[in-house]
């Protein structure tokens, strides 16, 4: 067990499959209060349950919902009186070349991948401020360095997500707040899913023949808040060993 995660509050968006869970299984193992926030309560709750956590840390969650993501952060801070961390985690991958005109597509990334962040970074700085100390970690992607014919919006999205982590860096300093953002190449989660367009959903599951485990992204979560107070990790990208993109 860590003895720098045990007992820590820690809030996680998009929770209920994929990195979110992954990542929240990991942390409890280590001692973590986590709080789950996701669409799919029936899945948190289950995951909540085997993990042990009570059944209030399981909280329906639209991350494009201002409301319902302070609600999140204010449940953790009435079971256990604080918010150590908030993993910014849920996202969606819905490319398609820009002719074809996917403008719900763009619509939803851009209300999942950038306003669900910010709002997650909304709902936690207040008590991260007056506490003097927290640790707010965001998901980028790959895409959000690299940019290729068909994922314009979702890089765009990605790329919005690493400016704000570093605009948010050189904000928070005077309050002892850590920031990360995590940037993962291809692992294995239901990501290539909401991908609507049907050509390029099998193009995509073809390139995720090679994703690594969602545990490898949960380790890279545990090893930035593992860190001792001084240290401030504040960007992680990685790929499968074999991804050329």
């Amino acid at each position: 067990m860590n003895d720098r995660i045990r007992g820590k509050v820690v809030v996680i968006t998009g929770a209920s499959s994929g990195l979110g869970e992954a990542t929240a299984r990991l942390l409890a193992h280590h001692g973590a209060h986590v709080v789950l926030g996701a669409r799919r309560l029936e899945r948190l709750q289950a995951l909540a349950a085997e993990l042990g956590l009570p059944p209030e840390a399981a909280v329906q969650t639209d991350v494009t919902r201002n409301d319902q993501v302070q609600h999140l952060v204010e449940r953790a801070v009435q079971l256990h009186g604080r918010v150590d961390m908030i993993l910014n985690n849920a996202g969606l991958m819905p490319q398609s070349p820009l002719e074809r005109g996917k403008v719900e597509d763009w619509e939803r990334m851009i209300d999942v991948n950038i306003k669900g962040t910010l709002y997650g970074i909304a709902a936690v700085l207040p008590h991260m401020k007056a506490q003097m100390g927290g640790h707010i970690i965001n998901v980028s992607s790959v895409a959000g360095h690299k940019v290729r014919a068909g994922g314009a919006v979702y890089s765009a999205t990605k790329t919005a997500v690493r400016v704000i982590s570093e605009g948010l860096r050189q904000e928070v300093k005077p309050y002892g707040i850590r920031t990360t953002v995590i940037s993962p190449g291809m692992v294995a989660t239901e990501l290539p899913d909401s991908v609507t367009e049907p050509d390029i959903a099998a193009a995509m599951r073809k390139a995720y023949e090679g994703a690594v485990p969602a545990e490898a992204f949960a380790e890279t979560v545990l090893f930035a808040m593992s860190q001792p107070d001084a240290v401030d990790i504040n960007e992680i990208l990685f790929r499968p060993t074999t991804q050329e993109y």
